[in-house]
């Protein structure tokens, strides 16, 4: 009887899994599974408390379905991708492996460890990868040239056209291969713990939950509702995707079955949505052809001149959500109890930091990873090069969101920053967003709230500058 190993990571679910589908297509085989922690690593990709936190809950989830498939899932923690090499090839020996099987990572380190671990198996184990966690493999759409695509609109163009025209429909869990099995519920990780939101219940069935009432019940309003963050507008998905508790495949095939006009309907709240997960595959697709981004290296060279302010305290302000704007301020106070942050509000988040504080970009992608439950590094350091115009297809680096007016214009009533900031409660509507020139007319009043650690107009000049003399430099 052959024996099959289906090495977990980053795919934690068992419908719509390409690779645990093909370790369990053959009926006679025994199937095994394995789940390898590797806190040292985590700690020096920064990864947060609650993701990891998150990943052990969906982990017992997972245990528990494979388990009722008659499936074992094997726990081993060990500090760092090196020794978990060491560990996977005794262990195929140990359980005498005659096939290995995992969906494929992109980053850079993932690759390696991946690379190394085939070359310790050949000969004796065969390899079998998948491209799992995307809906379009790496490399799959590229330019008339043959290149990859700098420019999303031409990429997301590029890529619907292949989309159109290659089966992604999800596969089926597999099915029990005996009697339910026993399970000893894995330890917590050795690795720093936080408490998890129960805005995100674990486990497969939680998510594919979410996806469906999304697609069904809030999807067509997504346009309208996406960039206000008072309103549950947007689908909350990401920390599933981020952790592959469920499918890309998944998201779009249920889209399209309640929305089957979503790709003839582009002004709809379908193809909207639709082009989120595009931008989550252009951002992979480039982590693959300029592996320098995993090194947080800016996708243009010239932005590295930039001389930033090394100003902890600023940093400091900005982290605690003690800026003095109160959109800021919320977004990261979210963020901090959290572990999630509205889309729109990281972007403005992230352009104060850059933009106002002119700190680098580092410094804030660091600081996101360290608190995300989505922590994913192409869609993190993505959308933190588009916020500080480093990036490819960046907003350009004159373009700098005014703090102030950005809240005005998505949170008109103060609703989304009166949660947050519970010390801003009696400021009126029409000051919400300038508390300082409410509590100048009251006179007697004080407020428990900083006044703005700088003044955006004369910040934005100064980034200017810094952007322009960094340009000039680079000539």
């Amino acid at each position: 009887m052959a024996t099959h190993l289906i090495w977990l990571r980053n795919d934690l679910r068992i419908t719509d899994n390409r690779a645990l589908h093909a370790a369990c297509d053959d009926p006679d085989a025994k199937v095994l599974a394995v789940f390898i922690a590797t806190p040292g690593q985590w700690q020096q990709h920064g990864m947060a408390p609650r993701q990891a936190g998150f990943i052990h809950a969906n982990l017992l989830a997972l245990q528990q379905a494979l388990a009722q498939r008659a499936i074992p899932l094997f726990f081993h923690q060990c500090d760092d991708f090196s020794a978990s090499v060491d560990w996977l090839v005794a262990f195929c020996q140990q359980q005498q492996v005659d096939a290995l099987y995992y969906n494929r990572q992109y980053e850079i380190n993932e690759r390696q460890r991946d690379a190394q671990l085939e070359a310790r198996l050949a000969g004796n184990v065969a390899c079998h990868s998948f491209d799992d966690s995307l809906l379009l493999p790496p490399g799959s759409v590229l330019t008339g040239k043959g290149e990859m695509f700098r420019v999303y609109t031409p990429f997301r163009k590029a890529f619907i056209q292949r989309l159109m025209a290659t089966d992604v429909s999800s596969l089926p869990a597999p099915k029990a291969r005996g009697k339910k099995i026993a399970v000893c519920p894995i330890a917590p990780f050795d690795y720093p713990q936080a408490a998890l939101s129960d805005a995100f219940p674990c486990g497969e069935e939680a998510a594919l939950q979410r996806l469906r009432a999304f697609c069904r019940e809030q999807v067509q309003d997504y346009v309208r509702q996406r960039d206000l963050p008072a309103l549950a507008g947007t689908s909350c998905l990401s920390p599933y995707l981020a952790t592959g508790v469920i499918s890309p495949r998944q998201c779009v095939n249920r889209l399209r079955a309640e929305c089957p006009e979503v790709l003839e309907n582009t002004e709809g709240g379908a193809f909207s949505w639709l082009n989120e997960l595009i931008w989550r595959e252009f951002y992979r697709h480039l982590l693959v052809a300029y592996p320098a981004l995993c090194k947080h290296r800016p996708f243009i060279d010239w932005t590295d001149n930039v001389r930033w302010q090394g100003d902890a305290a600023l940093l400091k302000a900005w982290q605690q959500g003690q800026t003095g704007y109160p959109i800021v301020d919320a977004a990261m106070r979210q963020l901090n109890a959290t572990g999630w942050m509205h889309n729109r509000l990281r972007m403005i988040s992230a352009s104060f930091l850059v933009k106002d504080l002119l700190i680098d970009w580092r410094a804030g992608e660091r600081y996101f990873m360290s608190q995300l439950l989505d922590g994913d590094l192409a869609a993190n350091n993505g959308g933190w090069q588009w916020a500080a115009s480093t990036g490819t297809d960046a907003t350009p680096y004159f373009r700098i969101f005014n703090p102030t007016t950005q809240g005005e214009r998505f949170d008109p009533q103060g609703t989304f920053i009166r949660k947050w900031l519970p010390e801003l409660a009696d400021v009126p509507d029409n000051d919400i967003h300038q508390p300082y020139r409410w509590l100048e007319k009251q006179r007697q009043r004080v407020l428990n709230y900083p006044q703005p650690i700088v003044i955006h107009q004369q910040a934005r000049r100064e980034t200017l500058a810094a952007f322009e003399a960094a340009k000039r430099e680079a000539r």
